[in-house]
Order: structure tokens, then C-alpha cells, then sequence
């Protein structure tokens, strides 16, 4: 198609007006929004954070700086997004609510795709809910129930929350068993609204009842539960207390960069910023500091934004700028302009912004806002417009390129959306994709090069100025008056459907500097004039250029390469009796160190890459007890090991890539009992490769779906066994069994037991003195079902 140039003539006053904004260095992060709502994919079923590690090359190559991933603590159900929290400090490893993973995997998963982010230069962010909690109850809603309760109409009163750990794992699933458990944050209805000093409900969005109890973090909101057995006093500042040490405990477990506060306006700015504080200044080791990145989402007004950003840093007597928001203002503007199929007037956005920038995130589409409805392929056939938040920009739509263009020009961390980047939506492939492939995961060029334009000419280093402002022509200047050099991009912006437009506009770059457009809309360089002014075109949105709706100025022959670091990452375990989960179908991880015992403790799993240092801390709460802390292979295999009072360190040089394995234990059965922390650092692979490295032995993959089963049924204890152990097995009627001892490939080994039951529960004595240490199996057969649950063998 022939160029059409609109040249508009610099006389105009009122398009010379040079608008300058401020921001900072750290807040230009490019962050992508890793999943969609009710996000899905059959290679990875519940293992969203294998699908991530194994795109993470993909993002890295593209200058991903952050990824914002979805909820992973324990919901109700596996099936659920995350916003329905039930245990927050279940990340996928205890055995409760019938299930032990999450949808996003389980938390040696979760770990590890902290990890591969890490090693491929890309942070994450912890999406955060607060607000409400759900699914009281076991995994049949027994004991959920307080029959005191102050009702608030929905939730039918199931405000009891107890939940599975090292001293109490689930037994039957009874009312006793659920109101006996001790794990870590209990809550009774005294904690929600309403309650005996906040008698009140859907009065304010603070106590609006949505999503299940809503949280009462005022210092009245403390209290028991009338039927729990299991029944911790609690003091007046109980949940914002409990809050305050999640965070920093979560922080210091997952090695997350940064967190997204969900539903920020649903719960009161003081607890907010107690916890960002919390987070950022007393988490040891793990304290994010000043520029931790924290990002609420509050849906209102760009007043109405600064106003819940002043009163979050102002709260507790706070002067330190804590949080940003999501720019809906801002979106609201980009939305009309993609609605006004032409006709809007883009000398409207640079007003549209909200006046507290330091941490703002704008964006384009996002969870919330982009609810399409889809076929069994995940094609969009329409779109559930009554649940989105501001309406969606189809990602499909011609100007969605001058949308991306806006949000990266503009103050802010830019955050992109997963189905804007990607296409999911009309290849067929939604579900059945592989991520590492581009064919079937293919991305948008557009905005695949503003993300690259963004990190190889580093335009967010400094301010920004509106160079043009028109009805069809927004054009900004990213630049650093004080710096080596005076501007580094100019971004050109045009809604216009078939016609270019063009201006002829001051710049920084100085007199007679070449400029290139690594858009690649204009192929031809351009000049600066005497007086540093150059002409801009900008390619209309019908996709007769290469480019949609924008272009990207530089200095030619300027950008730098996109090297994102090889960064390790550090994880802590905290071993307590309250924390993890002993139960045969649970990751088996966590518990203090015993009393008069040398019984192993299994603290958890990481994945290193080859070659690259493992280093662990023990960190004792008596420091007169002998500790031994082993590191061993994913069989079981002792690698390294390290014994004495005090602080341990140990060192190791993985000779490959895969899981290895944590275990501490008393090195004297005189030892008292104590709780311990367990520091890890280590450099995953930059290439995760998850089906090759599953976290968990292939055989196991249905276990959550068998063995679990208060059926048939078969247990092992102690897991790990060193001498003798105990095989118990459950069968409800007369039948055949086979009890098998298996090796880790499956090989039959030993026959525990084959014969006719009557039903009930029987015991074996297993002894193993002619097996090597490792992970073994054990198998129950009977004539319509086989399950299994495995241990490991570690002798002294």
C-alpha cells in the first residue's frame, strides 16, 4: 500500500507542549502475567510450575525481567485458580483436602521453578490473598462448622480452620481428626466478620462477604472456636500478627523477588503495609529492601489510587513508599482508545495516568479483565463480559500493538499478559501446546519486539516527555537529560486504521545523529536537523506494515544485548512440628529433630544444574546438640554429609542436573528436641527439561488418586527406615492380597505377604538387611485395585 504522510506543521503550539515525568531506575521491570484464568495445560496436569520452568528460556530470550505467577498455597480444591485460599502454609506438600499438589504443582515443583527463573535472569512475583479464606472443613467438610458463629448469610458458618502438619496428618477425615489438627494459623470464626466486636458484614468493601469468610484484621477480632478440640489462645493482634509471619516465612522458603496484592482494597492499608514492611526490613537473610517490587490491585479512580498508595506508606506511622498499583486509570484510557475504532483522541493519555507513579504497573489486559469463553480446544468463541473487570481488548484487535506501545512508553513497570503475548486462542492448542515450541505456542511479534526496543534501548533509565500530542499522533521521548546521552528512544503512537501519520518533532538526541527504527515499520535511518528535530511516521493499525500502530526510535547502531544474569537462588526450610506433613501421601517433609532419637527428618528437595555449588546452613535452636545434615541423590544415595554442634555448612559440586535430596537428624539419641532451619543456595539449570526430572518417582504419579483412598489402603512407617518398619494395610472385605516390596524401577524385590484377608486392618514386620539404601516401593494388590507408597532405606 502507498504511504499517506499527514504532516502536521510545527507552529502548532499546542502540540509542542513538552510534558516531563519522573521515575525510577528499578521500576521499569518488564513483568509478564504467567497464566490466564482457569489456566490449563494436559502435558502438565496440576503442574503449571513445570509448564513455567520449561517456558522460562523462551521469556528470557524475549527480556522478561519479572514473571507474575498465580496463587500456589493449598485452595479447597486442586481445581482452583488460587483465589480461594485455605492453608497458607500448605504450598503443595501436605496431604489435606484429599489432595497433596496444588494446580500449580507441588512444592518441590514450585521451588523449583523459582530456581530455573532465577538461573534464567527473570524474577518472581507471589500473587498474594489476604482478604478472605474458604472450604472450612476436611476433605468432607467435617468440622468446618462452629454452630456459634455469627452468621453473614453465605458462608454458612463453616469458619473453623485447622489443618494437617508434622505432629497432627489427617486420619479419618472426622470431626475430631479435622478440629485435632495443630498446623501453623488457625482461625475460628472470632477472626472473620462478623464477630463478637465487629458485629457487622457488607457494610464497606473491608467486610463485603464474597469469596468465603471475609478476614477482621482489627485488634478486636481475636477469640475461640465453641467446638474446636484443637483451640490456641490468640491475642488481640492475631490475624495481622499471623499475616506478618506468613509473608516473611513464604519469603524465605520460595526465594520470590517480589509480591501482587490481590483485592487490595478489600482489607485495611495498615496490615498491607505492616507486612510489606516485615518483608522488606526484618526477614533476616531475606529482607527485600527498599526496592522489593509490590504492586496492588485496586480497581478505581487515578485520585482514588493515590489516595489507598498514601494512606498503605502513611499507615503505622510509615514514610517510605511501599506499594504501587496496577494503572487502571491509565487502562481505562487505553481501552477507550482501542473501543474508539479510530476516533479517539490519543492527546487524552498522557493525563490519564495516576499522579503516584514510583511503583506503578500499567498495563493492557490482565485475568481480571480478559475472560473469553472457549470450545474444548480453547478457541474463543465469545466472552463472559458480566465477569470481567473494565472489558477485555481482544487480543486479535489491530490496535492491541499501539495498546503495548502506550504502557511501555508511559512511567512504570509494564506488565504484559500472557495471552497478548502468546497465542493460545485460535491455534487449537490451548491445552495441548508444548511451551518450549514455537509452533505451537507461537508469540506476538508486536509486542515481542516493544518488550525487546524496551530492554536494548533502555528507555525506561530516565524520564519521559510528550514530544506530540493529536487526535491520531502521540509521540514520546524516553531520555536522561544528566546522563552520557541526552534521550534514548522515541516511540511514535497512531489509532489510526489505513493512514500514516507523521510530525516533525524536537528530540534530545542532539544535531545531525542518525536514527534507526528498531520497530522495523520505517527500514530507511533518518537524521536529526541542526537544531536536534526529527521527522517521525508512524505506520497506521491495519497490518499493511510490518509494525501495527507504533514505531521505536533510537540511536542507531545503540542497543545493547539482552544478558540477563545467571542467578542463584536461596530457600529455608524451617523444621517444626507445625509446619510440613508426616502422612504417607504428603511430601513427608518437615518436623522438629525428636528427642532421644536419631530419627531422619526429610527437609526437602532442590534442583541444581551440574557443576554449580550447592551450599547448605543449619541453623540450630539449641546450639549444644550434635546435628548431622546429609545431602543425598534422588535415590537416596548419600552425597555429602556434615556433623557437629552449633551452625553446620556443607558444600557440594553436583556432578549432574537433577533433584537432590535434604535430611537432617540428631547425631546422639541422648539429644533433646529442638526445631531447626535448613538455608540452601544453589544455581538451577537455565533449561529445566521437568519430564525428564520429575520431582517424584514416575510410579507415584496416582498415588494422590489410589492410595489415598480409606479403602484399600497401605501405609509404611517409619518412611525412612533404617532397620525395621512396619507395613499396615486396609482391606473392607474377604479378598486375595498381595503385599510386594519393589525397587524404585518397579522390580519386584520381596513378597510381604500373599494370602486371603478377612478384612480390617493387619500389620507387617518388615526388615531389610540386605538392601542398599534408596527409594523403594511398596504394593498392595488385590483383584481390583493396586496401590502403592513408597519410602527410602538409609542406613547408619
Amino acid at each position: 500500500m502507498k504511504k499517506i504522510f499527514l504532516i502536521v506543521l510545527l507552529s502548532s503550539l499546542f502540540f509542542n507542549t513538552v510534558n516531563s515525568q519522573t521515575t525510577t531506575v528499578w521500576n521499569g521491570k518488564v513483568v509478564l502475567e504467567c497464566f490466564w484464568w482457569d489456566y490449563w495445560n494436559n502435558n502438565y496436569p496440576d503442574g503449571w510450575s513445570n509448564y513455567l520452568a520449561d517456558l522460562a528460556p523462551r521469556l528470557k530470550q524475549m527480556g522478561i525481567d519479572a514473571v507474575w505467577i498465580p496463587p500456589f498455597i493449598k485452595n479447597g480444591a486442586s481445581s482452583s485458580d488460587g483465589y480461594a485460599p485455605f492453608d497458607h502454609y500448605d504450598l503443595g506438600d501436605k496431604y489435606q483436602k484429599g489432595n497433596t499438589g496444588t494446580r500449580v504443582g507441588n512444592k518441590d515443583e514450585l521451588l523449583r521453578l523459582i530456581a530455573v527463573m532465577h538461573a534464567n535472569g527473570i524474577e518472581v512475583i507471589d500473587d498474594i490473598v489476604l482478604n478472605h479464606m474458604d472450604a472450612a472443613g476436611s476433605s468432607t467438610g467435617a468440622g468446618g462448622q462452629d454452630p456459634n458463629a455469627l452468621d453473614d448469610n453465605t458462608t454458612s458458618k463453616y469458619k473453623n480452620f485447622r489443618y494437617t502438619c508434622y505432629a497432627t496428618p489427617a486420619t479419618d477425615e472426622s470431626f475430631n481428626d479435622y478440629t485435632s489438627r495443630q498446623g501453623r494459623w488457625s482461625a475460628n470464626w472470632t477472626n472473620f466478620y462478623p464477630n463478637q466486636y465487629n458485629n457487622h458484614f457488607n457494610t464497606t468493601v473491608i467486610d463485603q462477604v464474597m469469596f468465603g469468610p471475609d478476614i477482621s484484621y482489627e485488634n478486636s477480632a481475636y477469640g475461640g472456636s465453641s467446638n474446636a478440640l484443637y483451640n490456641p489462645v490468640q491475642d488481640s493482634v492475631y490475624m495481622r500478627a499471623n499475616a506478618r509471619h506468613w509473608l516473611v516465612w513464604q519469603k524465605k522458603q520460595t526465594g520470590v523477588d517480589g509480591f501482587r496484592f490481590d483485592a487490595g482494597k478489600n482489607y485495611p492499608q495498615y496490615t498491607i503495609q505492616d507486612i510489606l514492611w516485615n518483608a522488606k526490613y526484618n526477614a533476616g537473610w531475606a529482607n527485600g529492601g527498599q526496592q522489593l517490587f509490590a504492586v496492588g490491585e485496586y480497581i478505581g479512580s487515578a485520585s482514588e489510587m493515590d489516595s489507598w498508595i498514601n494512606s498503605v506508606n502513611t499507615s503505622n506511622s510509615g514514610t517510605e513508599n511501599m506499594i504501587g498499583t496496577f494503572d487502571f486509570s491509565l487502562r481505562q484510557e487505553i481501552k477507550n482508545m482501542v473501543s474508539g475504532n479510530g476516533n479517539y483522541d490519543l492527546s487524552n493519555i498522557p493525563g490519564a495516568q495516576q499522579s503516584n507513579r514510583y511503583r506503578t504497573v500499567p498495563f493492557v489486559n490482565n485475568h481480571d479483565t480478559y475472560r473469553p469463553i472457549k470450545d474444548t480446544s480453547g478457541n474463543i468463541t465469545g466472552w463472559d463480559t458480566g465477569n470481567e473487570i473494565g472489558g477485555h481488548i481482544d487480543a486479535a484487535d489491530g490496535r492491541l500493538s499501539a495498546a503495548y506501545a502506550i504502557a511501555f512508553a508511559v512511567d512504570g513497570a509494564p506488565q504484559v499478559f500472557f495471552e497478548d503475548l502468546f497465542n493460545v486462542e485460535s491455534t487449537g492448542k490451548r491445552y495441548s501446546h508444548l511451551p518450549t515450541s514455537t509452533t505451537d505456542l507461537p508469540v506476538n511479534t508486536d509486542i515481542a519486539n516493544i518488550i525487546a526496543c524496551h530492554q536494548q534501548l533502555q528507555f525506561k533509565k530516565g524520564t519521559y516527555k510528550v514530544r506530540w500530542q493529536a487526535p491520531d499522533l502521540l509521540i514520546i521521548e524516553r531520555g536522561y537529560n544528566a546522563g552520557p546521552e541526552n534521550s534514548y528512544a522515541i516511540i511514535g503512537i497512531t489509532d489510526n486504521w489505513t493512514t500514516w501519520q507523521n510530525a516533525l518533532v524536537q528530540t534530545d538526541f542532539g544535531p545531525n545523529v542518525q536514527l534507526h527504527d528498531y520497530s522495523g515499520a520505517n527500514t530507511a535511518d533518518i537524521y536529526t536537523d541542526a537544531n536536534g528535530m526529527a521527522n517521525i511516521n508512524v505506520p497506521p493499525c491495519n497490518g499493511s506494515n510490518t509494525r501495527k500502530g507504533y514505531c521505536i526510535w533510537g540511536k542507531a547502531n545503540s542497543a545493547i544485548a539482552m544478558n540477563s544474569p545467571i542467578n542463584s537462588v536461596t530457600q529455608e526450610w524451617e523444621m517444626a512440628q507445625d509446619l510440613g506433613d508426616s502422612h504417607p501421601n504428603s511430601l513427608q517433609q518437615g518436623g522438629e529433630l525428636p528427642a532421644a532419637s536419631t530419627a531422619y527428618r526429610y527437609v526437602g528437595e532442590i534442583f541444581s544444574d551440574a557443576n554449580k555449588l550447592i551450599t547448605l546452613n543449619l541453623y540450630p535452636t539449641s546450639s549444644g546438640n550434635n546435628v548431622t545434615l546429609e545431602l543425598r541423590d534422588h535415590s537416596g544415595v548419600l552425597l555429602q554429609t556434615v556433623a557437629d554442634t552449633g551452625t553446620l555448612q556443607l558444600t557440594y559440586m553436583p556432578p549432574n542436573i537433577g533433584f537432590y535430596t535434604i535430611y537432617i537428624k540428631n547425631t546422639n539419641a541422648a539429644n533433646t528436641n529442638q526445631r531447626v532451619y535448613v538455608k540452601s543456595n544453589y544455581t538451577a539449570p537455565m533449561v529445566a527439561n521437568t519430564i525428564q526430572y520429575p520431582s517424584t518417582p514416575v510410579i507415584f504419579t496416582s498415588v494422590s488418586n489410589m492410595a489415598n483412598q480409606q479403602n484399600n489402603n497401605i501405609l509404611i512407617y517409619p518412611t525412612i527406615v533404617s532397620t525395621t518398619a512396619t507395613v499396615k494395610f486396609t482391606t473392607l472385605k474377604v479378598e486375595k492380597v498381595k503385599i510386594s516390596l519393589l525397587s524404585i524401577q518397579g522390580e519386584e524385590l520381596q513378597i510381604l505377604f500373599n494370602g486371603i484377608t478377612s478384612g480390617g486392618t493387619q500389620e507387617i514386620i518388615f526388615e531389610n538387611p540386605n538392601l542398599a539404601n534408596g527409594i523403594y516401593i511398596v504394593k498392595m494388590q488385590t483383584a481390583d485395585k493396586t496401590v502403592f507408597n513408597k519410602f527410602a532405606i538409609i542406613k547408619e
